[in-house]
Protein backbone atom coordinates (compact mmCIF):
# COMPACT_ATOMS: atom_id res chain seq x y z
CA UNK A 1 0.00 0.00 0.00
CA UNK A 2 1.38 3.58 -0.89
CA UNK A 3 2.13 6.08 1.56
CA UNK A 4 0.78 9.77 1.57
CA UNK A 5 3.67 12.14 2.38
CA UNK A 6 3.65 15.14 4.79
CA UNK A 7 6.18 17.44 6.21
CA UNK A 8 4.63 17.18 9.80
CA UNK A 9 1.92 14.56 11.19
CA UNK A 10 0.08 15.62 14.37
CA UNK A 11 -2.11 13.05 16.14
CA UNK A 12 -5.11 13.88 17.71
CA UNK A 13 -7.69 16.55 17.15
CA UNK A 14 -8.54 17.47 20.52
CA UNK A 15 -7.40 21.21 22.36
CA UNK A 16 -3.54 20.71 21.42
CA UNK A 17 -3.96 19.50 17.84
CA UNK A 18 -5.46 21.84 17.21
CA UNK A 19 -3.37 24.42 18.48
CA UNK A 20 -0.46 22.73 16.80
CA UNK A 21 -2.52 22.60 13.54
CA UNK A 22 -2.70 27.03 13.99
CA UNK A 23 0.85 27.54 15.19
CA UNK A 24 2.48 25.25 11.85
CA UNK A 25 0.34 27.17 10.00
CA UNK A 26 0.94 30.43 10.99
CA UNK A 27 4.94 30.24 11.70
CA UNK A 28 6.10 27.16 9.11
CA UNK A 29 4.38 28.26 5.83
CA UNK A 30 4.70 25.68 3.21
CA UNK A 31 4.98 22.95 5.11
CA UNK A 32 2.41 20.44 4.49
CA UNK A 33 0.33 18.39 7.00
CA UNK A 34 -2.06 16.41 8.27
CA UNK A 35 -4.08 15.46 11.68
CA UNK A 36 -4.55 12.14 12.05
CA UNK A 37 -8.07 11.59 14.78
CA UNK A 38 -8.99 8.10 16.04
CA UNK A 39 -12.29 9.44 17.11
CA UNK A 40 -15.47 10.79 14.40
CA UNK A 41 -14.75 14.18 15.16
CA UNK A 42 -12.98 17.02 16.22
CA UNK A 43 -12.88 17.54 20.66
CA UNK A 44 -10.80 14.79 21.94
CA UNK A 45 -11.76 14.90 25.99
CA UNK A 46 -14.60 17.71 25.50
CA UNK A 47 -16.37 15.22 22.77
CA UNK A 48 -15.70 12.15 24.59
CA UNK A 49 -16.62 13.51 28.63
CA UNK A 50 -20.51 13.30 28.41
CA UNK A 51 -21.40 13.24 31.66
CA UNK A 52 -23.19 15.75 33.66
CA UNK A 53 -21.53 18.72 34.44
CA UNK A 54 -18.73 18.16 32.52
CA UNK A 55 -16.59 21.39 32.88
CA UNK A 56 -13.01 22.87 32.84
CA UNK A 57 -11.11 22.97 36.41
CA UNK A 58 -9.10 25.76 34.46
CA UNK A 59 -10.01 29.32 34.09
CA UNK A 60 -10.91 29.77 30.16
CA UNK A 61 -8.57 32.25 30.14
CA UNK A 62 -5.68 30.24 30.33
CA UNK A 63 -7.06 26.83 29.41
CA UNK A 64 -7.96 28.97 26.00
CA UNK A 65 -5.81 29.65 23.33
CA UNK A 66 -3.07 32.28 23.52
CA UNK A 67 -3.94 33.32 19.84
CA UNK A 68 -8.01 33.16 20.17
CA UNK A 69 -9.79 35.57 22.88
CA UNK A 70 -12.59 33.68 25.23
CA UNK A 71 -15.30 35.50 25.14
CA UNK A 72 -18.05 33.91 26.53
CA UNK A 73 -19.48 35.42 30.15
CA UNK A 74 -18.12 31.99 32.47
CA UNK A 75 -14.39 31.77 32.77
CA UNK A 76 -15.07 28.16 34.04
CA UNK A 77 -17.03 26.56 31.17
CA UNK A 78 -19.40 23.56 30.76
CA UNK A 79 -17.49 20.94 28.07
CA UNK A 80 -20.08 22.32 25.16
CA UNK A 81 -18.79 25.66 25.30
CA UNK A 82 -15.07 24.36 25.28
CA UNK A 83 -16.14 22.16 22.77
CA UNK A 84 -17.73 24.64 20.37
CA UNK A 85 -14.81 26.76 21.04
CA UNK A 86 -12.21 24.58 19.56
CA UNK A 87 -14.08 23.58 16.63
CA UNK A 88 -14.52 27.35 15.88
CA UNK A 89 -10.79 27.62 16.06
CA UNK A 90 -10.62 24.97 13.19
CA UNK A 91 -13.52 26.13 11.19
CA UNK A 92 -11.71 30.05 11.30
CA UNK A 93 -8.51 28.48 10.50
CA UNK A 94 -8.95 26.08 7.89
CA UNK A 95 -7.48 23.61 10.23
CA UNK A 96 -10.52 21.11 10.19
CA UNK A 97 -9.84 21.11 6.32
CA UNK A 98 -6.35 18.98 7.27
CA UNK A 99 -7.91 16.19 10.01
CA UNK A 100 -8.73 12.93 8.65
CA UNK A 101 -11.08 11.06 10.86
CA UNK A 102 -11.41 7.89 11.83
CA UNK A 103 -7.64 6.95 11.95
CA UNK A 104 -6.27 5.75 15.07
CA UNK A 105 -2.54 5.70 14.87
CA UNK A 106 -1.12 2.64 15.84
CA UNK A 107 2.45 1.96 15.49
CA UNK A 108 5.50 4.82 14.03
CA UNK A 109 8.80 3.87 12.65
CA UNK A 110 11.46 5.75 12.31
CA UNK A 111 14.43 5.51 9.63
CA UNK A 112 17.31 7.19 10.35
CA UNK A 113 18.51 6.31 6.64
CA UNK A 114 15.72 8.35 4.59
CA UNK A 115 15.07 10.56 7.71
CA UNK A 116 11.23 10.31 8.62
CA UNK A 117 8.69 8.42 10.06
CA UNK A 118 6.20 5.84 8.55
CA UNK A 119 3.02 6.11 10.62
CA UNK A 120 0.32 3.35 10.04
CA UNK A 121 -3.01 3.99 11.19
CA UNK A 122 -6.04 2.23 11.39
CA UNK A 123 -8.66 3.18 9.49
CA UNK A 124 -12.60 2.97 9.83
CA UNK A 125 -14.62 3.08 6.92
CA UNK A 126 -18.56 4.85 7.34
CA UNK A 127 -19.47 1.30 7.14
CA UNK A 128 -17.92 0.32 9.94
CA UNK A 129 -15.23 -1.71 8.38
CA UNK A 130 -11.67 -0.90 9.11
CA UNK A 131 -8.33 -1.23 6.59
CA UNK A 132 -5.06 -0.09 7.44
CA UNK A 133 -3.62 4.13 6.22
CA UNK A 134 -0.05 4.65 5.84
CA UNK A 135 1.73 8.15 6.18
CA UNK A 136 5.45 9.05 5.96
CA UNK A 137 6.49 12.80 7.79
CA UNK A 138 9.53 14.55 8.93
CA UNK A 139 8.28 15.22 11.60
CA UNK A 140 5.70 13.62 14.31
CA UNK A 141 3.68 15.97 16.62
CA UNK A 142 2.05 13.71 19.71
CA UNK A 143 -0.92 15.98 20.75
CA UNK A 144 -3.28 12.59 22.01
CA UNK A 145 -3.12 13.22 25.36
CA UNK A 146 -2.41 11.19 28.70
CA UNK A 147 -5.01 9.07 29.44
CA UNK A 148 -6.53 6.00 27.38
CA UNK A 149 -9.67 6.88 25.85
CA UNK A 150 -11.13 3.41 25.16
CA UNK A 151 -11.81 2.81 29.30
CA UNK A 152 -11.04 4.74 32.67
CA UNK A 153 -9.75 3.00 36.03
CA UNK A 154 -12.26 0.97 37.41
CA UNK A 155 -10.91 -0.71 40.08
CA UNK A 156 -13.07 -4.30 41.37
CA UNK A 157 -15.17 -4.16 43.96
CA UNK A 158 -16.80 -7.17 45.50
CA UNK A 159 -20.50 -7.86 45.14
CA UNK A 160 -20.55 -5.29 42.30
CA UNK A 161 -22.71 -7.93 40.21
CA UNK A 162 -24.92 -8.03 42.76
CA UNK A 163 -26.14 -4.85 42.95
CA UNK A 164 -29.56 -4.46 41.24
CA UNK A 165 -29.41 -0.67 39.91
CA UNK A 166 -26.95 0.63 37.29
CA UNK A 167 -23.02 0.81 37.81
CA UNK A 168 -21.50 3.62 35.30
CA UNK A 169 -17.79 5.18 34.90
CA UNK A 170 -18.42 8.75 34.15
CA UNK A 171 -15.99 8.54 30.78
CA UNK A 172 -18.40 5.84 29.60
CA UNK A 173 -21.48 8.14 30.03
CA UNK A 174 -24.32 7.66 28.06
CA UNK A 175 -27.78 9.39 27.33
CA UNK A 176 -29.80 6.51 28.26
CA UNK A 177 -28.80 6.71 31.65
CA UNK A 178 -31.52 8.42 34.22
CA UNK A 179 -30.86 9.90 37.32
CA UNK A 180 -33.68 11.87 38.46
CA UNK A 181 -35.50 10.94 41.47
CA UNK A 182 -32.96 8.04 42.20
CA UNK A 183 -30.52 7.57 44.85
CA UNK A 184 -27.19 8.11 43.35
CA UNK A 185 -23.61 7.14 45.10
CA UNK A 186 -20.68 8.51 43.56
CA UNK A 187 -17.39 7.33 44.39
CA UNK A 188 -14.29 9.06 44.49
CA UNK A 189 -13.17 12.45 45.35
CA UNK A 190 -11.44 14.14 42.40
CA UNK A 191 -12.43 16.79 39.73
CA UNK A 192 -15.13 14.56 38.59
CA UNK A 193 -16.74 13.89 41.65
CA UNK A 194 -17.19 17.32 42.07
CA UNK A 195 -18.11 18.13 39.35
CA UNK A 196 -20.79 15.25 38.83
CA UNK A 197 -22.06 15.57 42.70
CA UNK A 198 -23.98 19.40 42.67
CA UNK A 199 -25.35 18.53 38.93
CA UNK A 200 -27.07 15.67 39.80
CA UNK A 201 -27.84 16.55 42.84
CA UNK A 202 -30.30 19.09 41.06
CA UNK A 203 -32.52 15.98 40.17
CA UNK A 204 -31.79 13.28 41.76
CA UNK A 205 -33.55 12.11 45.24
CA UNK A 206 -30.34 12.28 47.16
CA UNK A 207 -26.54 12.09 45.63
CA UNK A 208 -23.67 11.04 47.84
CA UNK A 209 -19.97 11.23 47.52
CA UNK A 210 -18.41 8.13 49.18
CA UNK A 211 -14.70 8.75 49.42
CA UNK A 212 -12.21 6.82 50.99
CA UNK A 213 -10.15 9.95 51.49
CA UNK A 214 -11.09 14.07 51.16
CA UNK A 215 -9.08 16.11 48.35
CA UNK A 216 -8.89 20.00 48.88
CA UNK A 217 -11.72 21.90 47.46
CA UNK A 218 -11.85 25.06 46.56
CA UNK A 219 -14.76 27.39 45.36
CA UNK A 220 -13.81 29.95 42.62
CA UNK A 221 -16.92 32.19 40.73
CA UNK A 222 -17.81 31.02 37.25
CA UNK A 223 -17.90 34.06 35.94
CA UNK A 224 -14.76 36.69 36.10
CA UNK A 225 -16.57 40.00 36.52
CA UNK A 226 -13.02 41.56 36.28
CA UNK A 227 -12.94 40.12 33.12
CA UNK A 228 -16.07 40.86 32.03
CA UNK A 229 -15.53 44.51 33.06
CA UNK A 230 -12.29 44.97 30.60
CA UNK A 231 -13.84 43.37 27.67
CA UNK A 232 -16.99 45.73 27.72
CA UNK A 233 -14.49 48.84 27.65
CA UNK A 234 -11.24 47.45 25.84
CA UNK A 235 -10.81 45.49 22.77
CA UNK A 236 -10.86 41.96 23.27
CA UNK A 237 -7.16 40.79 22.83
CA UNK A 238 -6.09 42.73 25.25
CA UNK A 239 -8.54 42.51 27.74
CA UNK A 240 -8.19 38.81 27.01
CA UNK A 241 -3.96 39.16 27.59
CA UNK A 242 -4.15 40.82 30.97
CA UNK A 243 -6.65 38.88 32.46
CA UNK A 244 -4.76 35.68 30.92
CA UNK A 245 -1.04 37.24 32.82
CA UNK A 246 -3.37 38.16 35.92
CA UNK A 247 -4.64 34.70 36.42
CA UNK A 248 -1.14 33.04 35.45
CA UNK A 249 0.43 34.87 37.98
CA UNK A 250 -2.20 34.53 40.39
CA UNK A 251 -1.90 30.74 40.05
CA UNK A 252 1.79 30.71 40.52
CA UNK A 253 2.54 32.64 43.40
CA UNK A 254 -0.74 30.48 45.02
CA UNK A 255 1.37 27.22 44.22
CA UNK A 256 4.61 28.51 44.95
CA UNK A 257 3.25 29.90 48.19
CA UNK A 258 1.70 26.27 48.97
CA UNK A 259 5.45 24.92 48.64
CA UNK A 260 6.47 27.51 50.65
CA UNK A 261 3.84 27.58 53.43
CA UNK A 262 1.60 24.08 53.41
CA UNK A 263 0.14 24.67 56.58
CA UNK A 264 -0.89 28.40 56.04
CA UNK A 265 -2.06 27.92 52.68
CA UNK A 266 -4.25 24.68 54.14
CA UNK A 267 -5.42 26.70 57.21
CA UNK A 268 -6.48 29.28 54.04
CA UNK A 269 -8.30 26.55 51.81
CA UNK A 270 -9.99 25.14 55.24
CA UNK A 271 -10.79 28.45 56.21
CA UNK A 272 -13.30 28.76 53.18
CA UNK A 273 -14.39 25.08 52.95
CA UNK A 274 -15.60 25.87 57.23
CA UNK A 275 -17.07 29.24 55.72
CA UNK A 276 -18.99 27.75 53.05
CA UNK A 277 -20.68 24.62 55.25
CA UNK A 278 -21.29 26.28 58.27
CA UNK A 279 -19.70 25.55 62.03
CA UNK A 280 -21.47 22.26 62.62
CA UNK A 281 -20.04 20.32 59.80
CA UNK A 282 -17.49 18.34 60.13
CA UNK A 283 -14.85 19.73 57.83
CA UNK A 284 -12.01 17.73 59.50
CA UNK A 285 -13.44 14.24 58.76
CA UNK A 286 -14.87 15.26 55.22
CA UNK A 287 -12.52 18.13 53.47
CA UNK A 288 -9.02 18.08 55.26
CA UNK A 289 -6.60 15.37 53.76
CA UNK A 290 -3.76 13.73 54.92
CA UNK A 291 -1.11 15.63 52.45
CA UNK A 292 -0.28 18.85 51.38
CA UNK A 293 -1.99 21.29 48.67
CA UNK A 294 -0.84 20.70 46.11
CA UNK A 295 0.74 17.13 46.66
CA UNK A 296 -2.04 16.20 44.27
CA UNK A 297 -4.21 18.68 41.90
CA UNK A 298 -6.85 20.99 44.08
CA UNK A 299 -10.42 20.70 42.70
CA UNK A 300 -12.37 23.65 41.98
CA UNK A 301 -16.19 24.26 42.66
CA UNK A 302 -17.70 27.21 40.45
CA UNK A 303 -19.82 29.12 42.58
CA UNK A 304 -19.60 26.94 45.25
CA UNK A 305 -22.18 24.41 44.03
CA UNK A 306 -20.91 21.76 45.64
CA UNK A 307 -20.97 22.93 49.19
CA UNK A 308 -24.43 24.46 48.56
CA UNK A 309 -25.92 21.28 47.54
CA UNK A 310 -24.70 19.79 50.85
CA UNK A 311 -26.03 22.79 52.83
CA UNK A 312 -29.20 22.00 51.33
CA UNK A 313 -29.18 18.54 52.11
CA UNK A 314 -29.58 17.51 48.46
CA UNK A 315 -26.19 16.22 48.48
CA UNK A 316 -23.80 14.38 51.37
CA UNK A 317 -20.48 13.64 51.67
CA UNK A 318 -19.08 10.39 53.61
CA UNK A 319 -15.92 9.13 53.88
CA UNK A 320 -15.50 5.25 54.45
CA UNK A 321 -14.38 2.33 52.64
CA UNK A 322 -15.75 0.07 50.57
CA UNK A 323 -16.56 -4.05 51.98
CA UNK A 324 -19.03 -4.68 49.07
CA UNK A 325 -21.41 -3.87 47.21
CA UNK A 326 -24.74 -5.39 47.76
CA UNK A 327 -28.20 -6.02 46.07
CA UNK A 328 -29.26 -2.35 47.43
CA UNK A 329 -26.05 -0.27 47.29
CA UNK A 330 -23.15 -0.70 49.12
CA UNK A 331 -21.85 -1.58 52.76
CA UNK A 332 -19.25 0.31 54.29
CA UNK A 333 -16.48 -1.41 56.21
CA UNK A 334 -18.14 0.13 59.97
CA UNK A 335 -21.14 -2.15 59.00
CA UNK A 336 -23.37 0.87 57.62
CA UNK A 337 -25.05 0.76 53.85
CA UNK A 338 -25.64 3.67 51.77
CA UNK A 339 -28.87 2.75 49.31
CA UNK A 340 -28.55 3.62 45.74
CA UNK A 341 -30.29 2.88 42.60
CA UNK A 342 -27.21 4.09 40.29
CA UNK A 343 -23.14 4.44 41.16
CA UNK A 344 -20.65 6.29 39.68
CA UNK A 345 -17.21 5.14 39.79
CA UNK A 346 -15.79 8.35 39.65
CA UNK A 347 -12.58 6.54 40.32
CA UNK A 348 -10.51 8.07 37.77
CA UNK A 349 -8.04 7.64 34.38
CA UNK A 350 -6.08 5.06 32.83
CA UNK A 351 -2.72 7.16 31.98
CA UNK A 352 -1.05 6.14 28.81
CA UNK A 353 2.14 7.56 27.06
CA UNK A 354 1.56 8.66 23.07
CA UNK A 355 -1.80 7.58 23.10
CA UNK A 356 -0.52 3.75 23.37
CA UNK A 357 1.85 4.03 20.26
CA UNK A 358 4.33 1.64 19.21
CA UNK A 359 7.23 3.13 18.43
CA UNK A 360 10.67 2.03 16.76
CA UNK A 361 13.73 3.67 15.80
CA UNK A 362 15.95 2.04 13.38
CA UNK A 363 14.38 -1.18 14.12
CA UNK A 364 14.78 -0.51 18.24
CA UNK A 365 11.66 -0.42 20.02
CA UNK A 366 11.60 2.29 21.97
CA UNK A 367 10.75 1.97 25.84
CA UNK A 368 9.61 5.35 27.39
CA UNK A 369 9.97 4.69 30.52
CA UNK A 370 13.61 4.60 30.25
CA UNK A 371 13.87 7.62 28.11
CA UNK A 372 14.37 11.36 29.64
CA UNK A 373 11.92 14.02 28.43
CA UNK A 374 13.40 16.68 27.31
CA UNK A 375 11.94 20.57 28.10
CA UNK A 376 8.54 18.58 28.78
CA UNK A 377 8.17 17.56 24.82
CA UNK A 378 10.90 15.40 23.42
CA UNK A 379 12.67 12.21 24.69
CA UNK A 380 16.13 11.35 24.55
CA UNK A 381 17.05 9.45 21.49
CA UNK A 382 14.08 9.54 19.73
CA UNK A 383 14.79 11.81 16.76
CA UNK A 384 12.04 14.53 15.34
CA UNK A 385 9.11 13.51 17.85
CA UNK A 386 7.48 15.92 19.90
CA UNK A 387 4.49 15.44 22.61
CA UNK A 388 1.82 18.08 23.86
CA UNK A 389 1.98 17.39 27.40
CA UNK A 390 0.48 20.57 29.68
CA UNK A 391 0.90 21.34 33.16
CA UNK A 392 -0.39 19.87 36.35
CA UNK A 393 -0.41 22.93 38.95
CA UNK A 394 -1.86 24.88 35.59
CA UNK A 395 -3.54 24.71 32.25
CA UNK A 396 -3.02 22.62 29.84
CA UNK A 397 -2.49 24.95 27.17
CA UNK A 398 -0.61 27.22 28.85
CA UNK A 399 2.26 24.62 28.09
CA UNK A 400 0.65 23.06 24.78
CA UNK A 401 1.09 26.49 23.72
CA UNK A 402 4.64 27.21 24.55
CA UNK A 403 5.40 23.45 23.24
CA UNK A 404 3.79 24.22 19.68
CA UNK A 405 5.84 27.21 19.00
CA UNK A 406 8.95 25.62 20.15
CA UNK A 407 8.37 22.94 17.73
CA UNK A 408 8.05 25.29 14.76
CA UNK A 409 11.07 26.83 15.77
CA UNK A 410 12.87 23.81 15.75
CA UNK A 411 11.70 22.68 11.98
CA UNK A 412 12.34 26.35 10.77
CA UNK A 413 15.80 26.07 12.32
CA UNK A 414 16.70 22.82 10.43
CA UNK A 415 15.09 24.23 7.41
CA UNK A 416 17.51 26.97 7.40
CA UNK A 417 20.52 24.81 8.05
CA UNK A 418 19.76 21.71 5.79
CA UNK A 419 18.73 19.53 9.01
CA UNK A 420 16.84 16.67 9.00
CA UNK A 421 17.53 14.69 12.20
CA UNK A 422 17.47 16.70 15.39
CA UNK A 423 17.55 14.06 18.48
CA UNK A 424 18.01 15.30 21.98
CA UNK A 425 20.70 13.21 22.86
CA UNK A 426 22.24 13.24 27.05
CA UNK A 427 26.20 13.52 27.66
CA UNK A 428 25.80 14.47 30.94
CA UNK A 429 26.83 11.58 34.00
CA UNK A 430 25.77 13.72 36.27
CA UNK A 431 22.11 13.92 34.73
CA UNK A 432 19.54 11.81 37.85
CA UNK A 433 16.31 10.28 36.73
CA UNK A 434 13.81 11.25 38.36
CA UNK A 435 10.20 10.35 37.93
CA UNK A 436 8.40 13.08 35.44
CA UNK A 437 4.89 13.88 37.99
CA UNK A 438 5.68 14.61 41.47
CA UNK A 439 1.94 14.06 42.51
CA UNK A 440 0.80 11.40 44.65
CA UNK A 441 -2.90 10.93 43.35
CA UNK A 442 -3.60 7.67 42.34
CA UNK A 443 -3.49 7.68 38.71
CA UNK A 444 -0.61 8.83 38.78
CA UNK A 445 0.89 6.47 41.00
CA UNK A 446 -0.68 3.91 38.82
CA UNK A 447 1.08 4.34 35.87
CA UNK A 448 4.32 6.34 36.82
CA UNK A 449 6.55 3.62 36.29
CA UNK A 450 5.60 3.36 32.55
CA UNK A 451 6.03 7.12 32.15
CA UNK A 452 9.07 9.19 30.91
CA UNK A 453 11.43 10.46 33.34
CA UNK A 454 12.82 13.59 33.92
CA UNK A 455 16.35 14.35 34.70
CA UNK A 456 17.77 16.71 37.58
CA UNK A 457 18.89 19.10 35.88
CA UNK A 458 18.08 21.45 32.55
CA UNK A 459 16.54 20.89 29.67
CA UNK A 460 15.73 17.48 31.04
CA UNK A 461 14.20 18.94 33.97
CA UNK A 462 10.48 20.00 34.77
CA UNK A 463 9.80 23.24 36.58
CA UNK A 464 6.20 22.77 36.00
CA UNK A 465 6.76 26.96 35.19
CA UNK A 466 5.28 28.82 33.20
CA UNK A 467 7.71 31.91 33.64
CA UNK A 468 10.53 29.70 33.64
CA UNK A 469 9.33 27.86 30.13
CA UNK A 470 8.55 30.77 28.57
CA UNK A 471 12.43 31.78 28.65
CA UNK A 472 13.64 28.71 27.85
CA UNK A 473 11.00 27.48 24.88
CA UNK A 474 10.51 31.20 23.30
CA UNK A 475 13.90 32.53 23.71
CA UNK A 476 15.96 30.13 24.57
CA UNK A 477 18.83 28.52 22.22
CA UNK A 478 17.43 25.72 19.96
CA UNK A 479 20.87 24.50 19.66
CA UNK A 480 21.51 24.11 23.03
CA UNK A 481 24.49 21.63 22.36
CA UNK A 482 22.39 18.95 24.08
CA UNK A 483 19.95 18.53 20.75
CA UNK A 484 21.79 16.85 18.32
CA UNK A 485 21.68 17.88 14.23
CA UNK A 486 22.67 15.72 11.71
Amino acid sequence: MASEHFDVVIVGAGLSGIGAGFHLQRKCPGKSYVILEGRDCIGGTWDLFRYPGVRSDSDMFTLGYSFKPWTEPKAIADGPRILNYVRETAAENGIDKHIRYLHRVKRASWSSKEARWSVEAERTTSEGATGTARFTCHFLFMCSGYYNYESGYSPEFPGAKDFAGRIVHPQNWTDDIEYAGKRVVVIGSGATAVTLVPEMAKTAAHVTMLQRSPTYVVARPAQDHLANRLRARLPAKLAYQLIRWRNVMLGMYFFQLARRKPERVKQLILGGVKMALGPDYDVGTHFTPRYNPWDQRLCLVPDGDLFKAIREKRASVVTNEIDTFTPKGIRLKDGSELEADVIVTATGLNLQVLGGLDVDVDGRAVDFARTLSYKGMMYSDVPNLASAFGYTNASWTLKCDLTCEYVCRLINYMGRRGYRQCMPHNIDPGITALPSLDFTSGYVQRSIAKMPKQGSKRPWRLYQNYALDIVALRLGKVDDGVMRYS
